[in-house]
């Protein structure tokens, strides 16, 4: 299938293919005698495998070293599992933040009059700290 197609089935767009492909993340696909590139079922499932780590917050070096491994037919379940659970602490942290700062803006919020006035309770929040 040509990149258009691979995009379409698989709802990314034609230059993040051509991105991933720039930076190793998806093999570059043989060209065709008429000059286009032909993408296989190894593309396409690479590319699933892509869009999903980076839906799940995955960084673009984690799934470098992921695909690394398969790659080198070294998976290991418990070197993945380290990184996963790595992941997962950084993901609880990020949420304790946005938490914090959710609880913050409530509050700041809370203590506005919704008067039109010119002392405004978040005005001040971020001059203040």
């Amino acid at each position: 299938m040509k990149r258009g197609e691979l995009a379409a089935t698989s709802g990314c767009n034609a230059e993040t293919i051509r991105y991933y492909e720039k930076i190793g993340l998806i093999p570059e696909p043989r060209r065709a005698a008429n000059g286009y590139r032909e993408y296989s079922e190894i593309h396409k499932e690479r590319l699933h495998f892509v869009q999903r780590g980076r839906e799940l917050g995955f960084t673009i070096d984690d799934l470098k070293s992921l695909l690394s491994l398969v790659d080198r037919n070294a998976v290991s379940c418990n070197e993945v599992e380290q990184m996963a659970t790595q992941h997962l602490l950084s993901v609880q942290s990020k949420i304790d933040h946005l938490q914090r700062m959710e609880a913050a803006l409530v509050k700041t919020i809370s203590s506005c009059s919704k008067e039109d006035v010119p002392e405004c309770p978040l005005i001040e929040s971020l001059f203040n700290g």
